[in-house]
């Protein structure tokens, strides 16, 4: 028999314990208390925007609260969208000391969405694989495949912190390996087990799959940036660290962003979106 609206009534204890947990995740998601708050305002917009019926159907409304403020989140996890946590000053949940929490989040925000989805619902919440899948929107195995790889990146991290002008050494000359289009110096600096993510939006063909490999890596991207005499490659602060903007003639058509272990970039994405493109061609035309 299904519920009636009078049903709905929840104690005061389990309303702060659902929102607390819907902020939490939220928040390890994302990154920003604000951001965190906006998703789990959104969870709850869509919740009260059911009909009345489909609402009193559902058997476990939290549950259904955290796979709808996960799939916002991932929504919102954009590589040129998301902002560094350590310039923003997040406050960390009460109960987790505020270093290793910032520590951690500066550290998530070098994975790719997928990677930080999984692996902050899979290592911090303990969610079921099967929820885990739900809101990712992979299979058990994939997810199981993408936290994986993000425990690697972390532990990568840890393992070779990487200074700003190290960073910067290793993005410049990344850049010059490409415009010359030298293979051999390419995969030199890529990690063995270098990442390389596409993100087209589907606005455009390309990959829709990772790629794995500093071999297969390095003939990824000096395919997508294969000589044009109107392809251009510059150094430019992305997301708050030196990435590489690449143009074809007055267009901004790539950002580049990557993440250095070391001597070594462990992981690139490729945002080659127009979507999420417009505000670097809008600040190229404010250039110009």
């Amino acid at each position: 028999m299904d519920r009636g609206l009078d049903d709905e009534t929840v104690p005061i204890a389990e309303l702060l314990d659902e929102r607390r947990r819907l902020l939490d995740v939220a928040y390890w998601m994302l990154g920003r208390s604000q951001d965190a708050d906006d998703a789990v305002a959104e969870a709850y917009r869509r919740w009260y925007g059911l009909p009345d019926d489909d609402r009193i159907r559902i058997a476990e409304p939290r549950s259904w609260l955290v796979k709808t403020v996960g799939g916002i989140c991932l929504e919102r996890l954009a590589p040129t969208g998301r902002t560094h946590p350590g310039t923003i000053g997040a406050a960390p949940p009460q109960d987790l000391d505020e270093e290793v929490s910032q520590a951690l989040l500066e550290a998530l925000d070098t994975l790719s969405p997928a990677e930080r989805a999984a692996f902050v619902l899979n290592d911090v919440f303990g969610m079921a694989p099967g929820t885990v899948a739900a809101i990712v929107g992979q299979t058990e195995q994939d997810c199981g495949e993408l936290a994986a790889r993000a425990r690697h990146s972390l532990r990568t991290r840890r393992a070779h912190p990487t200074p700003p002008w190290q960073h910067d050494r290793v993005v410049l000359a990344v850049r010059r390996a490409c415009a010359a289009e030298n293979p051999a110096r390419l995969m030199s600096l890529l990690a063995p087990d270098a990442t390389v993510f596409f993100d087209g939006g589907g606005k455009v063909r390309t990959l829709t799959r990772p790629v794995h490999g500093a071999r297969r890596a390095t003939h990824s991207l000096l395919t997508l940036l294969a000589g044009r005499s109107r392809t251009t490659l510059h150094c430019r602060s992305v997301n708050g660290r030196t990435g590489i903007v690449v143009r074809y003639g007055d267009e901004v058509a790539a950002v580049i962003s990557l993440d250095v272990a070391g001597d070594h970039v462990v992981q690139i994405w490729a945002v080659l979106n127009p979507d999420k493109l417009r505000y670097w061609n809008r600040a190229a035309t404010q250039e110009t």
